[in-house]
């Protein structure tokens, strides 16, 4: 998912005829290709989210691999910033599906003392994928950036894997088989108890989900556009990206088992709560004032670390909602707060002078504020359900 991030600047330049990565519109259109990917990946969220609850988690899992490799690798052949626009917007689809049903699955198989760690070693996988792309990118660094996204194929092959080894979860066949074919509606998220978990979680994804996406995006083309590096050649500069995202991910990786061990003593709101906070903590430091490469190379780790929160998403989420509104409420409200970040991720973009996001990336971490008072407001499940499962 992060293949466009880390070839953004130049392989947008190229498709607008642009012979500097600080032209304006560089940054703009990157921005909207940005925030259509985010866009597409909410909608992912709810429409896969769907499938899985009707279909099975299974069978929608595969299909949402299938539109990612698909699309990713169509990106190859755009030849227009539009182009590009739309075949992100189409594989953004099925990333979102993948969460909102993976999500969802790994919930109903492993037991709840589990939880927290299956989550971390969940997001993991995704850094662990982050971090091939970065390699990928480090490979290819002296050749066009649109060849990186051939290598968004690679996961169809999983499909064949999917559909032999994962069976569906008891949970979802026993939910499905008592509901008699009557499927509880979307329209039910939003009625009863369900209410106000459906408006709490997207609340807190809506604001989390900006901040860090703007810091994904906006990090690395402050990077590439700082004065000292602004002179260096492509193939330098595609190096220090990787290095920049290598960092941030191998901390989050880090991030993600403290998350999982900090939630067993405080819970799964508390945890996202201090690990926001950090999050703040760790962007105003970093972006609060100028610095050169050097040291933001060092604080970079350090928001990588509190990305951890992230992780607690994956198996925090899902168990909040009925079984047959499982996959689509966790997709929904996780991944509408992409929607969102697609917003945030144009719009805090605007307050940045040519080629300098220093203040976007410190304007949009703010939002990490209302995010840990709004996460004090979710349940406390992973306490409910230790009991539970003790008795």
């Amino acid at each position: 998912m992060h293949l466009y991030t880390l070839v953004a600047a130049p392989f947008v330049a190229e498709l607008i005829r642009s012979s500097s990565t600080t032209d304006p519109m560089v940054g703009r259109y990157g921005s909207i290709i940005q925030g259509a990917f985010l866009l597409g990946w909410a909608l992912g969220g709810g429409f896969f989210g769907r499938l899985g609850d009707t279909l099975g988690r299974s069978r929608a899992l595969s299909l949402t691999v299938l539109t990612y490799a698909l699309f990713t690798g169509l990106s190859f052949f755009a030849q227009r910033w539009e182009h590009l626009m739309v075949f992100r917007f189409l594989s953004a689809l099925g990333i979102g599906g993948e969460w909102a049903v993976g999500a969802s699955l790994l919930a109903e198989t492993w037991p709840v003392r589990w939880r927290p760690w299956i989550a971390a070693v969940l997001q993991t996988g995704v850094n662990v994928g982050i971090l091939l792309a970065c390699l990928a990118n480090l490979l290819l660094a002296d050749s066009p950036p649109r060849w990186i996204f051939l290598v968004g194929v690679l996961p169809a092959v999983l499909v064949f894997w999917i559909r032999r080894a994962v069976p569906e979860t008891e949970t979802w066949k026993a939910a499905k088989a008592a509901s008699a074919q009557h499927d509880p509606g979307v329209r039910e998220l939003f009625r009863g108890e369900a209410r106000r978990i459906t408006w709490a979680v997207l609340a807190v994804c809506a604001v989390s989900l900006t901040a860090h996406w703007a810091f994904m995006f906006w990090h690395q083309q402050q990077l590439r556009n700082l004065p000292e590096v602004l002179g260096w050649s492509a193939q330098a500069k595609n190096r220090l990206a990787s290095q920049a995202m290598y960092l941030v991910i191998l901390s989050s990786i880090v991030g993600n088992f403290a998350a999982a061990a900090f939630s067993r003593v405080w819970g799964y709101r508390r945890t996202i709560a201090v690990m926001s906070l950090g999050y703040l903590a760790a962007v105003t430091c970093a972006y609060g004032v100028p610095r050169d490469y050097a040291v933001l190379l060092v604080w970079l780790p350090i928001i990588g670390f509190f990305q951890g929160l992230f992780a607690l998403y994956t198996m925090y989420l899902p168990p909040l909602f009925p079984v047959l509104l499982r996959t689509t409420g966790a997709g929904f409200c996780y991944n509408i707060g992409r929607i969102f970040a697609a917003v945030g991720t144009v719009f805090f973009g605007l307050f940045s002078k040519v080629g300098d996001y220093r203040t976007a990336l410190l304007y949009a971490g703010l939002l990490f504020l209302p995010a840990a008072g709004l996460a004090l407001l979710l349940p406390d499940i992973a306490r409910d359900q230790g009991r539970s499962s003790a008795a």
